[in-house]
This record gives structure tokens, C-alpha cells and sequence, in this order.
């Protein structure tokens, strides 16, 4: 059974040729994290108070003058596991990649529940990398946005006059009328719903009088776009054909082979 113990922070002793660096700025990051989420992550250590991973979180606890901290003894580990462990904890950690489109998604969601992001370790460049933001004189495509300014009407729509889904339920009830195996008609019946037709005017009404929690999950399926930058980065919005060829030709690329 693993066994969580604390223990003072000064008795804890770093691996001398520990070949994982930590900077000053990640260290205020690490101490960020635990100010934010507490010790979710011990120190391990090797029954005689050295520090086998958790090198940054022992400087982060000096940096909050946390006196104690929670450590889990990995003393069956024989020498040459504990040096080949240093450099697997934190190398497999790296070898770890991101889905950029969820990352994002989970970002701008958490910022707009006013969290605040820099917790999170992600620098203001790293940020604007991923988001696609660019200082304006690094960026070669612009775009001016006039967005129009809309005016709702003073009665909130019915919500069965924002779609029309005759043709929807025409097609399902061919589908569930079909002889094919269940698995293709659960497939077909799902896809059915691209046969209805959204009224977008009406959905913009019915958005303008809704509570925040309806507007929230309107915005999240694009029934409604308010941000264009939320847009762009959630790919809702692309390039149109035009700006892909000039990109193309600027880039060399060419559909010739």
C-alpha cells in the first residue's frame, strides 16, 4: 500500500546530478499551481530523504515557505532504478503531445468561466500560438471585420419556429422502416439531422432573450458566433479558397504536382 508521509522541506535532499533543469519563471509556475490546487502530487523519495522526482515542487514549497510537504518513500527502488527513474519522470512527460483543437476549446472555456489561465503554465506566446494570434507586424493576411450591428426583436420566438425538421423525420422513419442491420440505422438516423433546416434570424432572436447558461451552449454549437476569434480558432470560420491560394503562393506550394 502506498503511504503518503510528510515531511519537513529542509531534510529533503536533491539527486546532485539531477539533468532536469528548472528556471525561475517555471518554478513560480509549479508554486502558482500548488497556491491554486494544493499537493496533488507528492514528492517521491528514496527511504533516506533524497529526492528521486519532484525537484521543481521542492523549490516551489521553499518559494511559498511550505514547511512541510507530502512524500511517498520509493526505497525498494535499487541505485540504478532511481537514476534511471529521474531521467524517465520527467522524460516521459515530454514525450506527450496535445490535441491543439481541444486545448483551445478547453482554454477559452475555462477563461470565459473566469479562470484565470496563467495558472496553467502556458506562456503569452505559447498562447498566442495555439489561439493563432499574431503582433500586427508579423501578421502578412489581415482581415477587417465590419460585423454588422444587430438588433433584436422585442418578442422572444417560439423555439419550434427555429427549425423546420419535416424533412428529418421523413428520412428517419424510411431508415426505422429499412431492413438493414441496427447498426446501420442508428448511423443513418444520426446523420438524418443535418436535413434540418435552421431559421438563423429567429436563432438570433430567441439568443438575444435567453438566460446566459441557453446563450452558452448556443455559442458552443455555433448556432450563434459572437467572437470571431473564438470562431476562427474553433474552426467554425475558415480561410476562404482565395486567401488559401495567395498562402499557397507565397509559401511556394502549389495542387501541380
Amino acid at each position: 500500500m502506498i503511504e503518503i508521509q510528510y515531511k519537513k522541506t529542509e531534510d529533503l535532499i536533491p539527486y546532485a546530478r539531477n539533468s532536469r533543469t528548472h528556471s525561475a519563471e517555471q518554478v513560480a509556475q509549479i508554486a502558482a499551481s500548488i497556491r491554486e490546487f494544493g499537493w496533488t502530487n507528492p514528492i517521491l523519495i528514496d527511504g533516506e530523504n533524497g529526492i528521486i522526482a519532484g525537484h521543481g515542487r521542492v523549490l516551489a514549497a521553499h518559494k511559498l515557505g511550505e514547511m512541510e510537504v507530502p512524500t511517498i518513500e520509493l526505497s525498494h527502488m535499487s541505485e540504478n532504478q532511481k537514476r534511471a527513474y529521474i531521467i524517465a519522470d520527467n522524460k516521459l512527460a515530454l514525450n506527450a503531445g496535445w490535441d491543439n483543437e481541444i486545448l483551445a476549446f478547453e482554454i477559452s472555456d475555462l477563461k470565459d468561466a473566469g479562470f484565470a489561465i496563467d495558472k496553467l503554465g502556458f506562456d503569452e506566446s505559447e498562447l498566442d500560438e495555439l489561439f493563432g494570434n499574431k503582433k500586427d507586424d508579423e501578421n502578412i493576411y489581415t482581415q477587417k471585420i465590419n460585423t454588422p450591428v444587430y438588433e433584436p426583436s422585442e418578442i422572444k420566438p417560439n423555439v419550434k419556429d427555429l427549425f423546420n425538421d419535416e424533412k428529418a423525420f421523413e428520412i428517419i422513419a424510411k431508415i426505422k422502416e429499412s431492413k438493414i442491420p441496427q447498426s446501420e440505422k442508428d448511423f443513418l438516423m444520426l446523420t438524418a439531422g443535418r436535413h434540418v433546416v435552421l431559421n438563423f434570424q429567429l436563432i438570433a432572436d430567441y439568443y438575444a432573450h435567453s438566460d446566459k447558461v441557453v446563450q452558452e451552449l448556443m455559442e458552443h454549437s455555433a448556432l450563434v458566433i459572437v467572437d470571431f476569434d473564438d470562431a476562427i480558432a474553433n474552426g467554425w470560420v475558415n480561410l476562404s479558397k482565395k486567401l488559401d491560394d495567395i498562402y499557397d503562393a507565397e509559401n511556394g506550394e502549389s495542387d501541380e504536382e
